[in-house]
């Protein structure tokens, strides 16, 4: 059995890109948000139209209806008997409405398909209102779509389909038509909120913000520091987080192994270290040959005809594995070197992690998708 490349090598190679050996310094901007300051979802109901046969038929009944509900609202008169659809598809649209959007600010939006349609591709969303969660109209969206998928027929029947051919987006496809007001200054005070909820980093948050701003800056809790808005800056609110966005913050990386299971991948990084275990790990392999074999009559000259049989031959193997014991690890590359020296493929490593995970060995969170 062939056995796939040690991950030795990759897990080095992610702790030289990935885990620098000295704390790394980032910028506020990229660590907190404003509050008051957020992205709000919309959603809306559309058509898709200019569709090469491919969209919903006389069996989606929402889409007919819909199609008859706009030709009405452009003056057309159609018997509903009369509508026959197959190029055109109902869709959802949805958008994330940026914080200060202003009027005719232009965002992306997502399209996909809610019936039987086969492809939008080729297809051009007709005019489309999309609403917030308080019912309200924000933009209106349209275009033509872009798909992340191919779908290609010859005549003899053979085809190639790659990718979803159901949803795209539409680049800068949905105009703002109503603003959003957004106060980031409440009762004297800003509102800090950390994309990465932690107290350690909260804390030094707040200290390198009181360095700049003595005594302004306090830790709500490990999600929210709070500033209270310095002499000065009283009516100059934007000047007050273009300085805060500035200033410098020594943060702390999560220990965390991520193991994807159907690529085979794992990545480390944080602080991860691992504790003294003992690890066996074996594999149980189950070979199955056929062979064709011909069976031939018994007496010379007789009846019967020779016949061509199969034969199956079932081995059961399980290798001995000898029991390896793993020191202390107390850096990332140490841990690495210890799990190299398993020899085990991405895929076998994936349980002892887990195995060490659930025996407290390994002192990582594990996420495993």
């Amino acid at each position: 059995m062939r056995r796939i490349p040690s991950v030795l090598a990759l897990l080095t190679v992610l702790v030289c890109l990935l885990c620098p050996a000295e704390a790394r310094a980032e910028r506020l901007r990229d660590l907190v948000d404003a509050g008051g300051a957020r992205e709000n979802q919309l959603v809306g109901y559309g058509l898709v139209t200019g569709l090469s046969g491919t969209g919903d038929d006389i069996t989606v009944p929402f889409t007919s209806q819909s199609v008859l509900s706009m030709l009405r609202r452009l003056g057309v008169q159609v018997d509903s008997q009369q509508i026959r659809l197959r190029n055109v598809a109902a869709v959802i649209v949805t958008a994330q409405m940026p914080a200060f959007a202003k009027q005719g600010t232009k965002v992306d939006i997502t399209v996909g398909s809610i019936g039987n349609a086969k492809s939008l591709a080729g297809g051009m969303l007709v005019q489309t209102v999309l609403k917030g969660a308080d019912q309200k109209t924000y933009a209106v969206a349209q275009g033509n779509l872009v798909l992340g998928g191919i779908d290609a027929r010859g005549a003899s029947g053979s085809s190639l389909k790659q990718g979803t051919l159901t949803a795209g987006r539409i680049s800068e496809g949905a105009i703002v038509e109503r603003e959003i007001e957004a106060n980031i200054v409440d009762g004297g005070a800003l509102r800090l909120e950390l994309r990465t909820p932690g107290f350690t980093v909260a804390s030094r948050i707040a200290e390198a913000v009181n360095q700049k701003f003595p005594g302004s800056a306090s830790a709500l809790d490990g999600g929210v520091v709070k500033v209270k808005v310095p002499a000065g800056y009283e009516m100059k609110p934007v000047e007050l987080m273009a300085a805060l966005e500035e200033l410098e913050v020594t943060v702390i990386r999560r220990a965390r192994v991520v193991i994807n299971e159907r690529t085979g991948t794992i990545v480390a990084g944080g602080d991860v270290r691992l504790a003294p275990a003992a690890v066996v790990h074996g594999n149980l392999t189950i070979v199955v040959k056929e062979a064709a074999v011909a069976s031939q009559p018994l007496a010379p000259f007789g009846a019967g005809s020779t016949a061509v049989l199969q034969r199956s031959d079932v081995k059961v193997e399980e290798p001995k594995k000898d029991v390896t014991y793993m020191r202390e690890s107390p850096t990332l590359a140490d841990v690495a070197t210890a799990l190299g020296a398993l020899g085990l493929s991405p895929r076998d490593l994936t349980g002892v992690l887990q195995a060490l995970r659930a025996a407290q060995v390994l002192e990582a969170e594990l996420v495993v998708q």
